[in-house]
């Protein structure tokens, strides 16, 4: 779940993904104040939010600070696989044929779990091999409380992660763990499906009847938690969340991506396509159409329901392999490479790339090398400035009519 702030931590974590790292760490902020009087006064605000001082006191007396926690959250370096590359690995055969198996054998739990929240068994499958191998892996060796407590002190995003501590605390006032059980990744997600102590505390569910949220050893409060943010998300009951089509060579590329939504009957008119089986439906079902690796690639349809997997990681690339995963296991085709070989850019070329649209006022900040959807957008700006294809993918031949543009 940390995904939807840190990039990919939870996967690199279980070595899903390689990193590639830039050749200069960007400057960073300073911390300048003391850490036992940031906490002093943290204590101090958390007393007047409710947190009763027997909770303070069990949870953070003694804690210190971790230099070791701002060394892992400084040392995050740019991730950069494409959709097929990721998703080939993310959703490879073994975890394919163990999230069948999973399903199988938990279908009396994912029932009551669908019944509850309107999420289908496939989707919360997906995500929980996705986030953890289903269970397989543990979150990591760390104290949340000290690792959420230091980060929360640090000048990077104090502000989220001081609603992450107060979170935690919260947690264990309720009663749901004690602070010794509280180890997970380093940056304070919870058990195989990845919680922060906000989203534990706000949407946590206690699906096994025990009285407390126990996501780290219940399997069906982590799950049906899972399912139950999903809906926090919009979740709509017995709608479809994604769909594998093919498109034609040419269309109004500039019509992809999520902020654009039209009826399915208005993507047949375009030339849209089922890609597997029976016609795409023309009907009024709103979809927009996704292309994780541009007009080349991969293309989908995804539908309302998809948004609360971009809620839940904001990442394209990340959100797309969790909903494509939640079709497979829902009997749907593995996904076929598109109309052509698209070329995956590199991290330098997708630099250069945003130090050209920043000189041209397309991009704000700085050229760091990552694909997220702030440059997806301005690439499409620049292809429609230069005349070319606008489905927000980044190529060479972008980069070289930019040098040259006026």
């Amino acid at each position: 779940m940390w995904q939807r702030i840190f990039g990919l931590a939870g996967a690199l974590a279980v070595g899903f993904v390689t990193m590639v790292t830039t050749a200069e760490a960007a400057p960073r902020c300073r911390n300048t104040h003391n850490f036992d009087a940031w906490m002093a006064a943290f204590k101090k605000d958390a007393l007047a939010q409710g947190i009763t001082q027997q909770t303070l006191s069990a949870a953070l007396d003694g804690v210190t600070f971790d230099p070791a926690i701002i060394r892992r959250d400084s040392g995050q370096g740019v991730f950069q696989q494409s959709f097929l590359q990721f998703a080939g690995r993310m959703t490879a055969a073994g975890r394919y044929q163990n999230g069948l198996q999973q399903l199988k054998a938990n279908a009396a739990l994912l029932a009551k779990i669908e019944q509850a929240t309107g999420v289908p068994p496939p989707v919360v499958v997906a995500l929980w091999g996705l986030e953890s191998d289903y269970g397989a892996y543990k979150g990591g060796i760390y104290q949340i409380i000290r690792s959420v407590a230091t980060l929360a002190y640090d000048c990077r995003r104090p502000d989220f992660f001081r609603d992450q501590l107060m979170g935690a605390l919260r947690i264990v006032q309720r009663g749901d763990l004690r602070p010794d059980q509280m180890i997970g990744n380093w940056a304070g997600e919870l058990g195989p499906t990845q919680f922060t102590p906000s989203d534990y505390f706000k949407h946590g569910l206690d699906f096994d009847g025990d009285g407390r949220v126990d996501m780290i050893n219940s399997k069906a409060d982590a799950l049906a938690s899972a399912a139950n943010l999903l809906k926090s998300f919009g979740w709509q009951r017995g709608q479809p969340w994604l769909q594998e089509v093919r498109v034609p060579a040419e269309m109004p590329w500039q019509e992809s991506g999520l902020d654009n939504k039209h009826p399915r009957s208005q993507w047949v008119k375009w030339g849209v396509r089922s890609a597997h089986g029976a016609p795409l439906p023309s009907d009024n079902l709103e979809a927009s159409l996704i292309l994780p690796m541009g007009r080349l690639g991969p293309a989908f349809l995804a539908y309302p329901n998809f948004r609360a997997y971009i809620e839940w990681n904001a990442a394209i690339v990340y959100a797309t392999t969790a909903a494509y995963f939640g079709t497979r296991l829902a009997g749907a085709p593995p996904v076929g490479p598109g109309n052509g070989q698209p070329v995956v850019p590199t991290t330098e070329q997708i630099q250069e790339l945003q130090r050209l649209l920043i000189a041209r006022k397309m991009l704000t900040g700085e050229a760091d090398g990552r694909l997220g959807s702030a440059t997806r957008a301005a690439v499409k700006q620049a292809q429609l400035k230069v005349g070319l294809p606008a489905d927000a993918y980044p190529t060479v031949e972008l980069i070289e009519r930019l040098k040259t543009a006026r």
